[in-house]
Order: C-alpha cells, then sequence, then structure tokens
C-alpha cells in the first residue's frame, strides 16, 4: 500500500518549492493539492456595535490573527474612532506583531509579541496585569485563553472582529484523496458538514483542538501535530506515510491532557496572588 495523494487546507504556497510539502511529496512520490475549506471575514460595525464594547476604554489590545488587526483597524474608521498612541499591543507572534505596521508606527515599548505558544502568549499578558484589556477574536474561538484570563481576575473584554465561514467545496471531492489534512476546528466543521462523514478518507490534524473536534465529528485521526515525534504537520504525515508503506497498521490518534499547560495556569495564578499580597497596604498601628 502507499499514499499516492493528500489534500490540503492551505492556501497554496507562493513558491511552491519553498514549502515543505514540496520536499515531502517528492521524497514519497505522491501529490499534494491545497484548498482552503474555510474563509475568514470581518465583521460588520453594526455587530461590533452589538457586543457593546468601548475601545477607548481599554489600555490594550490582544491580536491572534493579521484578519482580526484589519478588521479591527476597518471598524475604528468607520466609527471615525482615533486609537491613541498610548494603546498597547501584544501579538501572538513576531509575524503578526510586524503586521501592525500597516497602521500603526512600530515600537517596541508599545508592542510586544510571543512566540506562537499559549505560555508565551500568556506570561506576556500577566506582565500589563493592571492594564485593561480588548481580546481580539475570530468565532468560533477556543475558550481556552478567556476562562484562563478570567481565572487569573484580569480585566479584559473578548471581542469578536471576525468570523469563520466555509468555502466554496463544489470542486471538492474528498474521495479523490487518502488522507485529508486539517488545521482547525472549523476545518473539521466545514468537510462533516458538506460530506458523508462514513465516506470521508482519513485525516490528519494539527492542533489539540483540532484533534478533539475531528474525533468528536467521528474522523479517523491517523495523524497529528505538533507532538514531541511530530513538531509539524509534515512530520506527522511523513510518519504515516512511511507505515503505510511498510504495511503497518496505524492506530488512531488520541487526545491527551496537557497537564504541563495546567500546572502553568495555577503558577500564574499564584503569582499574580503574591504580588497582590506584597502590594496591599500596611493597617495602622
Amino acid at each position: 500500500m502507499k499514499v499516492n495523494k493528500i489534500l490540503v487546507s492551505q492556501p497554496r504556497p507562493a513558491v511552491l518549492e519553498k514549502s515543505p510539502f514540496y520536499e515531502f511529496a517528492q521524497r514519497h512520490e505522491l501529490v499534494v493539492d491545497y484548498k482552503p475549506l474555510i474563509r475568514v471575514v470581518g465583521v460588520s460595525l453594526k455587530e461590533f456595535r452589538a457586543q457593546r464594547t468601548e475601545i477607548l476604554d481599554h489600555t490594550t489590545l490582544i491580536f491572534s490573527s493579521r484578519t482580526t488587526i484589519d478588521s479591527f483597524f476597518r471598524i475604528c474608521e468607520e466609527a471615525r474612532i482615533t486609537v491613541p498612541e498610548t494603546m498597547k499591543y501584544i501579538c501572538n507572534t513576531e509575524a503578526v506583531a510586524l503586521y501592525l505596521q500597516k497602521y500603526i508606527i512600530y515600537r517596541k515599548r508599545k508592542i510586544s509579541f510571543a512566540d506562537g505558544t499559549f505560555n508565551s502568549l500568556l506570561e506576556l499578558i500577566v506582565k500589563h496585569k493592571d492594564d485593561k484589556f480588548i481580546l481580539a477574536l475570530t468565532e468560533p474561538f477556543k475558550p481556552e485563553l478567556p476562562e484562563t484570563l478570567t481565572k487569573l481576575k484580569l480585566k479584559f473584554d473578548p471581542v469578536v472582529f471576525a468570523r469563520t465561514v466555509a468555502a466554496d467545496m463544489k470542486e471538492v471531492n474528498p474521495s479523490d484523496y487518502d488522507i485529508v489534512a486539517l488545521y482547525s476546528p472549523s476545518d473539521v466543521k466545514a468537510l462533516v458538514e458538506n460530506f458523508d462523514v462514513e465516506k470521508l478518507p482519513v485525516v490528519a490534524t494539527f492542533g489539540e483542538a483540532t484533534l478533539r473536534a475531528a474525533k468528536e465529528a467521528g474522523l479517523k485521526v491517523k495523524a497529528s501535530a505538533p507532538s514531541p515525534e511530530a513538531p509539524s504537520m509534515v512530520k506527522a504525515l511523513d510518519i504515516y506515510c512511511k507505515k503505510v508503506a511498510e504495511g503497518m497498521d496505524v492506530e488512531d490518534a488520541e487526545v491527551k491532557e496537557n497537564l504541563e499547560k495546567e500546572e502553568f495556569i495555577r503558577a500564574q495564578q499564584t503569582k499574580l496572588q503574591k504580588k497582590t499580597r506584597t502590594r496591599a497596604p500596611r493597617k495602622a498601628q
């Protein structure tokens, strides 16, 4: 047996030869097709106003995507809101932070960014614990970060600036593929809403939330990333293809509880509690 064709639910790379999938496809002598199953659209000014959030009542914005940045500044323009130069920005990656240059002058004092991990982003937010945040979200979103910020008793308002909708599926025939690579719970939703789950091929998933969504939808997940042995989707697919070529039975991927993340959140709670006690005024003698 051999994997001959893979569908990747991502846009086709601008330079195909520089994509990690290119070398992978050459090595396994297979075809990789690219087709986004979803698209992200910014909310309207009316939809934003329905959320009853006053932008100027906040001091810091938390962004995790370019789409939410575009939508935020478009809404500010339509609502004639001038974002003050004192506004601070926290981004989940450097790439997202650099994208802010499209709208503001990039100053390190105002803009900070994490390394793309949940823990790194949370540490940055905690450093600004006295600020009042807007958490810019794309719906549907993982509740993990809003729930954690609530646990830490930080002042924030979750605001949906964009929504994920299904892309046109007319030219997609999943049965043409041996495996479909999915990158988000929205990818999973789009797939199962447009096709018969029983007739779908096996899938690969990226991220714990995507894996959970795929398992709950009844999909057969045969590859999953990130993990110690497969830090990327390409590596997860590489391992899967090798096992199939060798005639090995590939077990379904299983969701594993992230105990380290829970411990990290508890550590942040303790840190904030200690700082609060340290700053408490002494009682008069």
